[in-house]
């Protein structure tokens, strides 16, 4: 039997380097490693119908631009959304008020709320007799809601509008049936501007006693289609909504006693100088708000957030806020909405910042 010569170490070393170079050759040419694909985020968001059409605009936007990000926003009303954002429920809330300090004080993981767009509350109106601009004062439309004026011929009304053909119709009243930021808004201006509303009325709050006649309806765009079929019927909904439906909307009397039809221009106006107060006066500087130019039912809309997220999911809210807050601004006055003012929307960022997007998964 032969036996294997013994291999000096340098014969070893060329053996050992050429059947590496050979296998290496095998393995065909080099091929870059593949990336890793960024890992799927979900986010979940519930609440307003008013800002409900910004919020489907914006998640289209965001997911086209951040794929590996699935956005879903049930447009279930504010207190339901208030509801499942203080439950833990969602990732994100939309509200058009803003939690109290009780609300807040709930959430474990903390709140960071912040504008996202603002909006105008109209009073549309179904009465193909009226074929001018029908103006309310504000006593009127207030005693209108509280069923003291029934009839659209009643002397108030016609005192108002001279002129213009008034029919000896009764008022029908559309209010929201559900938990709704928009009513809130709504009976929040009533409030500020009637002693008799907030004090022996219905009073301020997301669902309200209407008058017993008052036919009521969920959402805003549940409001807007009950206008647009019942004849002689006033409702309030947000301005996006009444021009989606091609709704006549009244003029009303503001703060400065001029009649202010809602445009982009007596929007603007209504929220030009709220910014004074810091974050947590906005809210209240928009009930009636001054200026000669200033619509008299304004509202922001609110984004609320946690304060501590896990790495991922906080990165992603974070961009999306600022997303909303930047770009986003810009297709809400598409929809009908009111940008947010500049000053504002530095108080929004510097909220935002605050969030924690380092805790642990676990913690979620």
């Amino acid at each position: 039997m032969l036996l294997p010569r013994k291999l000096t170490a340098p014969k070893a070393a060329t053996l050992a380097g050429a059947f590496f170079l050979a296998a290496f050759a095998a393995l065909g040419p080099a091929q870059t490693q593949p990336q890793p694909k960024a890992q799927p985020i979900e986010l979940r968001g519930a609440g307003s119908t008013l800002a409900a059409p910004l919020y489907s605009k914006w998640n289209d936007a965001f997911q086209r631009a951040h794929p590996n990000v699935a956005l879903h926003y049930d447009a279930v009303g504010s207190g339901e959304g208030v509801k499942r954002f203080l439950a833990g429920a969602i990732d994100f809330g939309g509200s058009d008020e803003p939690l109290d300090l009780p609300q807040k004080a709930k959430v474990e993981r903390g709140v960071i709320q912040t504008p996202a767009t603002a909006g105008l509350i109209v009073l549309a109106y179904n009465l193909p007799e009226a074929k001018g601009e029908l103006k309310l004062p504000q006593d009127v439309y207030v005693d209108i809601f509280l069923g003291r004026i029934r009839s659209w011929n009643d002397p108030r009304i016609k005192a108002a509008n001279p002129g213009l053909s008034l029919p000896a119709k009764d008022i029908a009243i559309i209010g929201r049936q559900d938990s709704s930021g928009t009513t809130f808004a709504f009976t929040s201006h009533l409030a500020a501007i009637s002693k008799t509303w907030k004090e022996h009325g219905p009073g301020v709050g997301k669902i309200v006693a209407w008058p017993q006649e008052t036919m009521i309806a969920r959402g805003n765009e549940g409001v807007a289609s009950r206008i647009k079929i019942s004849d002689g019927s006033i409702g309030y909904v947000e301005y996006g909504f009444a021009r989606r439906l091609d709704l006549k909307v009244a003029t009303l009397e503001n703060k400065a006693g001029r009649f202010v039809a809602p445009t982009t221009e007596s929007g603007m106006a209504a929220f030009a100088n709220t910014a004074g107060e810091g974050i947590d006066g906005l809210e209240a500087a928009t009930f009636n708000p001054p200026g000669a130019e200033a619509y008299p039912i304004a509202t922001y809309s609110w984004l609320l957030l946690y304060r501590h997220y896990p790495a991922g999911l906080g990165d992603a809210l974070k961009s999306y806020a600022f997303y909303a807050l930047d770009q986003g601004q810009a297709e809400a006055l598409a929809l009908g909405y009111i940008p947010l003012p500049k000053p504002v929307v530095e108080l929004a960022k510097a909220a935002v910042e605050q969030v924690d997007a380092s805790t642990a998964a676990s913690q979620h």
